[in-house]
């Protein structure tokens, strides 16, 4: 296979979204600019707070199986990553790649039939050790989740108020008086005007970004030390979803919490996040900061999702650049990489073997990809998925 020539990316990274918050190795100099980037650190847009020092949770070498009637559904795969204070992880990937299955993991909400192995650990704590009981405390309180779906979060039979102030009394000792202001407070955190008036609303008069706002409110709550965010600007319009990151990075700030951003689309971890984990058929295949895995990808997948988006400066009527194919079974996966079937670069080697998480000529930056090399030798990553017709060009 003839190696691409090396030229400008097609699409700016920077075209997808604002600048992530100065992206960070969080394993050593969290607090120092690296002197010998070949790019200039970039500022926020979104969020002032810095990466901190303190581990708030790990999870090593999870896995979620299961059972069916067909075979046994691999759905995570040996998934590892840490999150610190103040930082924001953006999980990303395609429609049954694991990512919302291992953020259930780790609040403890998957079906009784899921086998779940690994390690799970807040401020130390194992989670999946602890008893119900023990788990139940923190969820909510320490470790919140933002679902997708606000319509389907929220009770439609009980007004927006009684609903935070449930929040706050589940896993406090308080007048009702008191947890109503709590929740008075909150929605005013998340920007909704009128927050006294908008407490005695029921669900349905609430608009979907509204609806998405009260949702942020009642994860924050509690002041948690962990938000999980899964697809929350998902069916939102462009100038909604915008307002919602907005949002849900200011009140991380004011809260000090740290966040994990599922999601599958690559336009809304841009913006906010300081590292990025790319998942497919349920394995970690490229974890880096953001400015690195967008701009100097290493993983095939990972280029292929980011040639697959159109830029800004594309002449109108321009073919979408697809990643041929579909993903894997994941009762049947393929032999070896998982994304061998759909890779221009597979070789025989990529058929039979299945590639670990490793290094790559950046420090902090991971791939599972036997020929990550090659893709560090272009420009543009994803010009390995050129189409028949850009190469005529």
């Amino acid at each position: 296979m003839s190696t691409p020539t090396s030229e400008p990316p097609a699409t700016d990274p920077r075209s997808l979204g604002s600048a992530g918050p100065d992206p960070q190795d969080v394993t050593a100099g969290r607090h120092a600019a690296d002197a010998g980037s070949r790019r200039p650190a970039h500022t926020a847009v979104f969020g002032e707070r810095r990466v901190g020092d303190e581990e708030l949770l790990r999870v090593q070498d999870l896995a979620v199986d299961f059972p069916t009637d067909d075979g046994v559904v691999k759905a995570v795969r040996g998934v590892s990553y840490a999150l610190h204070s103040g930082e924001v992880l953006g999980i990303v990937g395609e429609s049954g790649s694991g990512k919302s299955v291992s953020s259930m993991a780790v609040m403890g909400l998957l079906p009784r039939n899921a086998n779940i192995s690994g390690t799970i650990t807040f401020r130390g704590d194992d989670l999946l050790s602890m008893s119900a009981a023990a788990r139940r405390s923190l969820r909510g309180r320490k470790i919140a989740m933002i679902f997708q779906d606000p319509m389907t979060a929220l009770n439609p039979v009980h007004t927006i108020g009684s609903q935070l102030a449930e929040a706050v009394l589940s896993h406090e000792l308080m007048p009702r008086r008191a947890a109503t202001a709590r929740a008075e407070e909150a929605l005013a955190m998340v920007g909704i005007p009128q927050p006294r008036a908008r407490l005695k609303n029921y669900p349905h008069e609430f608009s979907g970004g509204m609806r998405q706002r009260a949702i942020i409110a009642m994860a924050i709550i509690n002041s948690p030390d962990v938000i999980i965010a899964d697809e929350p600007t998902t069916a939102l319009d462009v100038t909604v979803q915008t307002q919602i990151l907005e949002t849900l990075v200011e009140v991380k700030d004011q809260v000090g919490a740290a966040i994990v951003l599922i999601t599958h689309d690559l336009g809304v971890v841009a913006g906010v996040a300081h590292r990025v984990l790319v998942m497919y058929a349920g394995k970690a295949v490229e974890m880096g900061s953001t400015d690195e895995t967008y701009y100097r990808a290493r993983m095939p997948y990972t280029a292929g999702l980011l040639g697959s988006i159109p830029a800004h400066d594309e002449v109108v009527g321009t073919r979408l650049r697809p990643i041929v194919g579909s993903p894997p079974s994941l009762i049947e996966l393929p032999t070896g990489c998982s994304f061998s079937p759909r890779c221009p670069l597979a070789t025989e080697r990529c058929h039979s073997e299945e590639p670990a998480l490793a290094g790559t000529d950046d420090p902090g930056h991971l791939a599972a990809c036997h020929h990550w090399d090659q893709l560090a030798a272009v420009d543009d990553p994803s010009s390995f998925f050129r189409t028949e017709s850009e190469r005529a060009r």
